[in-house]
């Protein structure tokens, strides 16, 4: 029988003394904090049964799935279900590239008009307005995309449409906008604006009316203009939250929002592109066909790349800001 070491015994003598102290620590917690975590017992159940608990139908991901064996009976596929993305190169690059042009864009002109809303909004004086105009601004984030794209519809045809009729009468050619992809883009840009600036110009402006106003009292007796105010003190204090709302948005930088696509452009083929974001081609091409072992993957994808997104970003962020990271 081998003797054993000293070191060993050194290391065996520190695990067992841990655990009496690990186990200590923890009774001690709950005992001091035991009201505290019986109020988050049932967020936590909630994230077991809804978020964690379902991970485990991404073993799919790994299946040649049929629906006669299900989940866990049909056959192992290994990465197949991966290959199909990569199969046409180009098309997979052709999407991945549209979904992050449109995601960027999409956050830097939400964030700067966002902005520009919540400032309005903190050197309105009357609450009754600040109110009414809150209001109106956030109804467009309740209007589903299938109503938007009507709307469009109704604006941009090109035999009836308003801006064709106001062209015609103005003595300009009509355009048809739905055979013109490069015209998606800021139309694409100006509808992701008019739905999400209002939800996001109340998460700045809450953000605003918590600065001191000492600052800004400092700052009018210095002789700063209102201007001056709002870039030399207001958007330096936005920064944080500037910061931590990118880096939750960076976690979704592959992901497109299907629902938006489809409700604007009815998935018109002269649109693709531009519009064939990673999610409208696996609904094209996976989806439609009922693989959905196809989709699972591709979703898998997404979520492991924006993970590593995040933890990048955050660790960029963290190099330039330490308070700045998430965690």
């Amino acid at each position: 029988m081998v003797e054993e070491t000293n070191v060993e015994k050194s290391v065996s003598r520190g695990l067992m003394s841990m655990k009496p102290t690990i186990w200590k620590k923890m009774k001690g917690d709950i005992t001091k904090y035991g009201p505290l975590y019986i109020l988050a017992l049932p967020g936590v159940l909630f994230l077991l049964l809804f978020s964690y608990f379902p991970m485990s139908g991404l073993i799919l991901v790994f299946k040649n799935y049929n629906f006669k064996d299900g989940i866990f009976g049909s056959p192992w596929a290994g990465f197949d279900n991966f290959k199909f993305f990569y199969s046409s190169l180009d098309l997979a690059i052709r999407a991945t590239r549209n979904t992050v042009m449109l995601n960027i864009l999409f956050f830097v002109f939400t964030t700067v008009a966002a902005i520009a809303v919540a400032i309005m909004l903190n050197e309105i004086r009357s609450k009754l307005t600040i109110k009414v105009t809150q209001s109106a601004l956030f109804i467009p984030f309740f209007i589903s995309w299938v109503v938007i794209g009507s709307v469009l519809f109704a604006m941009l045809d090109y035999k009836n449409g308003l801006f064709n009729q106001i062209f015609e009468q103005i003595g300009l050619n009509p355009i048809d906008w739905y055979s013109n992809p490069y015209l998606w883009i800021p139309i694409l840009v100006i509808a992701s604006i008019w739905k999400g600036m209002g939800y996001n110009s109340i998460i700045y402006y809450a953000i605003l009316t918590g600065f001191d106003n000492s600052i800004y009292e400092a700052a009018k007796i210095d002789g700063a203009s209102r201007m001056q105010q709002i870039f030399k003190i207001t958007i330096p204090l936005l920064k944080p939250t500037i910061i931590m709302l990118f880096l939750l948005a960076v976690g979704n930088m592959l992901k497109g929002d299907l629902s938006m696509i489809m409700g604007l452009t009815y998935l018109n083929p002269l649109l693709l592109p531009v519009t064939d974001i990673i999610d409208v081609f696996v609904y094209r091409t996976a989806v439609k066909t009922g693989e959905f072992a196809f989709s699972s993957a591709i979703s898998l994808y997404q979520s492991v790349v924006g993970l590593l997104l995040i933890l990048g970003a955050n660790k960029i962020a963290g190099w330039y800001d330490k308070d700045s990271k998430l965690f």
